[in-house]
């Protein structure tokens, strides 16, 4: 993973070197805007079962693709239609393990018997954005207000401990909702945009159960996004 985040920080410092004043043309009445997002989010658990907690920083970094339809003859209003990746990690204090059966099981663990528990997974997005901006031709620093909804689906999963019962590793939990869903808000001026995703349905699924009930959290990520043509 550290490999991950390393590509990702000399993919991000690449783009950076293409700004939107190089790429624009004067006069061109047919601009476009925002095609490459990239995004990195500090990650939150909502609807949590009761005495379950988040410890440490749970992070996220997303990047895509966007193609951007606009809707108007000023083209300030626009459709983006997108494909992307999201990688995102939940440090907290539910425990997954499994049993002689080979079925997951939950249970909280004390703060003081483990140094980390998380878990973390990957999904491939289709982001669609409304797009509201008030660019020009020629102006390539702007307000932008984008909001949307974004289709996950979860090609890998994995859990981490490590503390008093020893160190050890889940791959690919079934119990994940391999479907991912939920409503997204990009807003700023020019590079800096705030970047906020809720969730609309569970990370697990019905078959997640701690202390006999459905594991009902899904995910918020709180952070910042940077469009780039």
């Amino acid at each position: 993973m550290k490999s991950v985040y390393k590509y990702l920080f000399v993919m991000f410092g690449v783009f950076l070197c293409y700004s939107q004043e190089d790429t624009l043309n004067i006069g061109d009445k047919l601009y476009k805007e925002d095609q490459i997002y990239i995004s990195t989010t500090y990650n939150l658990l909502g609807n949590k079962p009761n005495n379950v907690s988040q410890q440490g920083f749970s992070t996220g970094i997303h990047f895509g693709f966007i193609k951007d339809m606009p809707l108007n003859t000023d083209r300030n209003i626009a459709i983006g239609v997108g494909l992307g990746y999201s990688f995102n990690s939940f440090n907290q204090n539910l425990l997954i393990s499994k049993d002689s059966n080979d079925n997951f099981v939950y249970t909280l663990i004390d703060g003081s018997s483990y140094t980390k528990n998380k878990f973390s997974n990957q999904l491939i997005e289709l982001p669609i954005e409304f797009r509201w901006r008030t660019s020009t031709p020629t102006e390539y620093k702007f307000w932008r207000i984008y909001t949307g909804f974004k289709l996950g689906y979860a090609v890998f999963s994995s859990s981490k401990y490590k503390g008093d019962l020893g160190a050890f590793k889940e791959r690919n939990i079934e119990d994940f909702n391999k479907l991912q869903y939920g409503l997204t808000l990009a807003a700023g001026y020019n590079t800096w945009n705030l970047y906020l995703y809720y969730g609309l349905n569970p990370i697990f699924s019905k078959d997640a159960t701690l202390n006999g009930n459905t594991i009902d959290a899904n995910a918020l990520k709180v952070g910042l996004i940077f469009y780039i043509l």
